[in-house]
């Protein structure tokens, strides 16, 4: 296989891993519920980040890679962090934390033509929610979640009651400082709160994590008696003074001013004795008295941490090892095939309900056709059920000597099991498709679900039960009828339907007047959008909010890009060309324009436009800035810089980050070897910038 072959083949799978990736992030962070293990997320991930460091052209701000998180609830305001609370790269086994350290290793040698001793911290991964604590003059001003790393929720007053928070910091810490760290509640109060919730009548937490949350979340302000939150610090955020050198100093430092540590913690060096130490720790996990998945490695060095830096949302100088996933035995009693929304028909098992390490299991993805055959599950089973990293349950393998003699082979459908329709194979996925979009029932009903969800339209008083009510009278089947609600639903507007009377919301079980007009309210105050949003909750296959951010910023208003895609769906190279290359990538323009190809969904998205408002794109801040609206495009190798800090520099500058030479590439900054985009920009006719000239303009001389 020739180079070019080589990349063409690698590009396709980087395109196939994010569209696969996005699915399941949206499914996990926005719907939750996941439907592949966390350790199948991992190696889609890994798979994804290998492709990406043969080919650092295919890393894109829309890449999974370079996404952190979830965005927070509405019902806590929103602050920002003043340092991003990033992610930290998982490892699986002892091979990859030599790879680990090798890498750090290297980068000692290239600073110091030596190789000094590589010093890590060992410390527990708290299965916790990751917190914040902002103080000014050495007072608690501000506590905020993580939410989506740049954003967080703020939970100042319910973070009050948690006794292990000091208010104050001693005199000699500084003004200005952020703590980071993780909020949790104990293995003997998580046991206590699940018996006073079964003695109550209420529903058990599954986790910790989960009873966290919910107490986080629901804390009485006014009391602080028998609060079961607790909280280790492990880190500093934004300091404005330098306090420490190592990462053992904050744990000193933090240990001093009053705050609790996260133990057993370890300076260790060289493999053998952080494996002996992880090993160690995982036999302990049971005793320790708190909940852990794993053990998290950080470079003691705070200056070589520096050095060192980020890559996408990770920080080089950290690592993640998790545990083995926790396993036990129930039975299946039930498999169904669930449609998503963009079609895909997905095998589900419902199953006795079990307990596996401390959270309570009744579902399980079966992934598709051919893993029900390899394993043949069947109704009836004894399976193994792991919680992969603790979290997501995954139906291992058979007890067959256990079978049922009168069970049979499960039967995959031939048809869509939601409206009947002809169903298409992926080979490459071993995926089953219903095509028949939003003429499936499944299909739009999730689609509406989308369209109201967190990251699109957000109407919040209209949730997953009153979408899937309101579908099933046939009140909405599309997006625009959401804003005819009122109309059909307000006390002096009943109209039949379907032979029967309407009955007014207010009137309806669970509704009174002030929920029902809160609700239209909700709705009417959603009658304007930005142009990113509205993108987004089109719900198009592979263009996420980051994406739909870059086509905003491309166009600037929806005319602009419906008239530029309608252009190339007409055969206009040059257009296909500047949408695929400058901003979407090869999968996901066929995903965009076969949208607007669509019949079905050019008539839903023609009467959802009759109903709102789009707001342009509104770019006024960045047109002072000197970079503004030029495309610019890396090749060769940089010397003075990293590909990835000479990209986010351009970017601050008002740039546009173009990953091949177009028409439209306005500066080509060519590196040592640069190879055939330094050609081909020449055959333009485009600007070269050298190195050295492009640190001239960033720097401003």
């Amino acid at each position: 296989m020739t180079i070019p072959d080589q990349f063409k083949s690698a590009q396709q799978q980087h395109q196939k891993l994010a569209q696969q990736l996005h699915h399941h992030n949206y499914l996990y962070h926005t719907l939750d519920q996941p439907e592949i293990t966390d350790a199948k997320y991992d190696q889609l991930m890994q798979q994804l980040l290998e492709i990406e460091d043969r080919y650092p052209e295919l890393i894109t701000p829309e890449s999974p890679s370079q996404l952190v998180g979830s965005k927070p609830l509405s019902r806590f305001t929103q602050v920002k962090h003043l340092t991003p609370m990033l992610s930290i790269k998982n490892i699986k086994n002892e091979l990859d934390l030599v790879n680990f350290l090798k890498t750090i290793e290297k980068t000692i040698i290239e600073l110091h033509n030596a190789v000094d001793t590589l010093k890590i911290v060992a410390e527990p991964k708290i299965d916790g929610l990751s917190c914040s604590l902002r103080y000014e003059k050495r007072k608690l001003i501000l506590a905020a979640t993580r939410g989506d790393g740049l954003i967080g929720e703020d939970v100042t007053e319910n973070i009050r009651a948690v006794t292990d928070i000091p208010q104050h910091l001693p005199n000699n810490a500084p003004d200005h400082i952020e703590i980071r760290g993780e909020i949790y509640i104990s293995d003997h109060d998580f046991i206590e709160i699940n018996k006073t919730q079964e003695s109550l009548g209420n529903k058990k937490f599954s986790n910790p994590r989960n009873a966290a949350a919910g107490y986080l979340k629901q804390l009485d302000l006014n009391t602080t008696e028998n609060q079961p939150l607790k909280f280790f610090g492990y880190a500093f955020g934004e300091i404005d003074t330098q306090l420490a050198n190592t990462q053992i100093d904050i744990r000193k430092k933090l240990l001093a001013w009053g705050f609790k540590l996260v133990k057993p913690a370890k300076l260790l060096c060289g493999v053998k004795e952080i494996m002996a130490f992880f090993q160690k720790t995982e036999k302990q996990r049971s005793t320790l008295g708190y909940s852990i998945d794993g053990i998290v490695y950080k470079v003691n060095d705070l200056s070589l941490q520096q050095r060192l830096g980020f890559k996408g949302k990770y920080p080089k100088w950290a690592r993640a090892h998790k545990f083995p996933a926790l396993r036990a035995h129930t039975h299946i009693k039930e498999i169904i095939i669930s449609v998503g929304r963009l079609g895909a028909l997905t095998p589900v098992a419902n199953l006795e309900p079990v307990n596996v390490g401390g959270a309570w299991v009744s579902r399980a993805t079966l992934h598709n056709e051919d893993e029900i055959k390899r394993k043949d599950f069947r109704v009836g089973d004894l399976v193994i059920i792991q919680r992969a990293g603790d979290v997501i349950p995954q139906v291992v393998s058979v007890e067959l000597t256990d079978r049922p003699k009168n069970s049979s082979p499960f039967q995959y459908p031939t048809k869509c099991p939601s409206c009947g329709g002809p169903i298409e194979r992926n080979d490459s996925e071993a995926a089953w498709t219903c095509n028949a979009g939003i003429a499936c029932p499944a299909q739009a009903l999730e689609r509406l679900k989308f369209f109201v969800s967190r990251k699109a339209f957000y109407i919040k008083a209209l949730g997953d039960k009153n979408i899937e009510q309101f579908y099933s009278e046939g009140l909405i089947k599309i997006p625009a009828d959401i804003y005819k609600l009122e109309e059909k639903l307000a006390p002096k507007t009943l109209y039949n339907h379907n032979n029967s009377e309407i009955t007014p919301l207010q009137d309806r079980n669970g509704w009174g007047e002030t929920s029902a007009k809160k609700l239209f309210a909700a709705i009417r105050d959603k009658r304007t959008i930005t142009l990113n949003k509205f993108i987004f909750s089109l719900g198009i296959n592979a263009v996420g909010e980051t994406l739909s951010k870059k086509l905003a910023k491309k166009f600037k208003t929806f005319e602009n890009m419906q008239t530029s895609i309608n252009k190339a769906i007409s055969g206009d190279k040059e257009e296909r060309k500047s949408i695929q290359e400058d901003v979407c990538g090869e999968v996901a323009t066929n995903n965009l324009l076969n949208f607007f190809k669509n019949e079905s969904d050019l008539s839903s998205l023609n009467q959802l436009l009759q109903e709102i408002t789009i707001e342009p794109e509104d770019d006024e801040a960045s047109k002072d800035k000197p970079l503004y609206g030029k495309t610019v495009v890396f090749t060769g190798k940089l010397t003075t810089m990293t590909r990835e800090e000479a990209k986010t520099r351009a970017e601050s500058l008002g740039a546009i980050i173009g990953n091949s030479i177009t028409q439209k590439t306005d500066i080509v900054v060519a590196g040592e070897a640069a190879g055939s985009k330094l050609k081909k920009a020449e055959k333009y006719g485009k600007k070269i910038t050298s190195e050295s000239e492009w640190k001239e303009i960033i720097d401003g001389k």
